[in-house]
């Protein structure tokens, strides 16, 4: 997709403080980070949201969470982390592409706010 920011970051037109990339996955540090630790994951194929998945994906979300433990691992959050994706307008998605908020190193409360 031509407008999407995170395709333009995918694709390398946009910088990024990148922590990790293979064919399929880019992740990468938030711009506004809302935690010590606070890191995307993001797919480099476009998909508007997980509203859009369907079981065929389930290869590329496995590889998701095993990047983010890994990720996690690396970082030291031994502790515990949350992970986050947004859905619509509604569930605060505010970039329409599929992407996973990794936050750590800080008391996640619940319910989240």
């Amino acid at each position: 997709m031509t407008d999407c920011l995170f395709c333009k970051i995918a694709a390398g037109e946009i910088p990024s403080n990148k922590l990790y990339e293979d064919d399929t996955l880019l992740a990468f540090y938030d711009i506004d980070p809302q935690a010590p630790v606070h890191f995307l994951v993001i797919p480099k194929q476009h998909i508007e949201s997980a509203a859009s998945l369907t079981e065929k994906d389930a290869a590329l979300l496995g590889h998701v969470y095993a990047v983010i433990a890994r990720l996690t691992q690396q970082l030291g959050c031994a502790g515990g982390y949350r992970v986050v994706t947004n859905v619509g307008e509604d569930g605060g998605q505010s970039v329409k592409h599929l992407h996973f908020h990794v936050l750590a190193k800080r008391s996640l409360a619940w319910p989240p706010g």
